[in-house]
């Protein structure tokens, strides 16, 4: 198994192929964000997991952030504006508060540094998101 760093958001986006940055849901920041998010909660996953208390939280973190990115997708190729794309992105919504709950219950693990680090990466994201659901409610 290969070794993950941490990167900057930039540098990361660097390492993906092109075939992913070159799809249209690329463009959004919503999404580009949360991805970024599920590769540092990879990374976490390791030092968390080396704790026989954090377990289940690694179990929960790889399923609520996976989820995010998963739901993005499926509502996006559902169709931009449409009541699905908004209903799946209120999933997505609730998913990164789920997300940002694990993280806060590793705390003990990760100390306050990494979890401020990547609190504040989640709530960007849920910044993002929330304002696409309101840009697509406002649609009808």
């Amino acid at each position: 198994m290969a070794v993950i760093k941490e990167l900057p958001f930039e540098e990361w986006v660097k390492t993906l192929p092109d075939s992913l940055r070159s799809d249209p849901l690329w463009k959004s920041a919503y999404y580009r964000l949360s991805m970024y998010m599920y590769d540092l909660m990879w990374i976490d996953a390791e030092i968390i997991n080396k704790d026989f208390r954090g377990r289940e939280i690694v179990h929960q973190l790889v399923r609520s952030a996976g989820s995010v990115c998963a739901n993005m997708e499926e509502g996006y190729r559902r169709g931009i504006g449409t009541a699905d794309f908004v209903r799946i992105m209120r999933i997505s919504l609730g998913e990164l508060g789920e997300t940002q709950g694990w993280y806060f219950r590793a705390r003990h693990i990760l100390g306050n540094e990494l979890l401020e680090k990547r609190i504040k990466v989640i709530q960007q994201a849920i910044a993002l998101t929330v304002k696409v659901i309101d840009q697509n409610r406002r649609k009808k």
